[in-house]
């Protein structure tokens, strides 16, 4: 059984930005967007929406292998 956190969005909030601050990587949206179907592809999420974040078992990025602008 999948689990999941619960964000609320922010300003500006968009699915790429989430999923470079979840899962470390801005491409890796697809999860998101699949836990959230009801959002559509907005280019900017509405501010104060309850977005589901999956919890991956895939362990999150760490800084080794990431190039100097992203540490």
């Amino acid at each position: 059984m999948t689990e999941f956190l619960r964000h609320t969005t922010g300003p500006r909030d968009r699915w790429d930005l989430l999923a470079d601050t979840y899962y470390g990587d801005p491409l890796r949206y697809a999860p998101l967007l699949q836990a959230n179907p009801d959002l559509g592809i907005p280019a900017i999420l509405p501010e104060g929406v309850v977005v589901w974040v999956p919890i991956l078992d895939e362990p999150v990025l760490g800084t080794a292998g990431l190039p100097p602008w992203r540490l």
